[in-house]
């Protein structure tokens, strides 16, 4: 049920990431959501698509170092304290997180959707899921 997200890495320079979303916009790939993590010398942008192994193959046809990772997508509540309910889940299941990030709820106006990752997703999903929280597939993600 996890979601794919591609890393991509890029060289910490001017017009580097433009050229990726270049390539995604000429091949008719929407990001759902991004999120940018950088260090001197080079950054990883990962990403959340509609079509991962479209969009990863494209980026390696346009020479991107990108690779897929699973990670979880949950929709919460977008009001004060919805995040901190569903890190309760996460406290109660020993789930831990390693990095996380956050898209709007696309039509769904009064919901966020919140992309996790930890350190074994099978385990996490299925302790997650037995706790009661709905874990977002991929075609999920695509109707958002």
């Amino acid at each position: 049920m996890s979601v794919q997200q591609i890393s991509v890495f890029l060289e910490n320079k001017p017009g580097t990431l433009k050229k990726m979303t270049g390539v995604l916009a000429a091949h008719g790939i929407d990001m759902r959501a991004t999120s940018l993590a950088e260090t001197k010398d080079f950054g990883i942008a990962r990403l959340i698509v509609d079509d991962a192994l479209e969009a990863v193959s494209t980026l390696k046809e346009h020479d991107f170092v990108a690779s897929l990772t699973p990670v979880l997508a949950i929709e919460i509540p977008d009001e004060a304290g919805g995040l901190d309910k569903l890190l309760d889940k996460f406290t109660d299941e020993s789930v831990n997180i390693e990095y996380m990030y956050a898209f709007p709820g696309g039509k769904n106006t009064d919901r966020a959707c919140m992309i996790f990752r930890v350190a074994d997703t099978k385990a996490a999903e299925a302790r997650l899921t037995s706790a009661g929280v709905k874990i977002l597939t991929q075609e999920d993600i695509s109707n958002i």
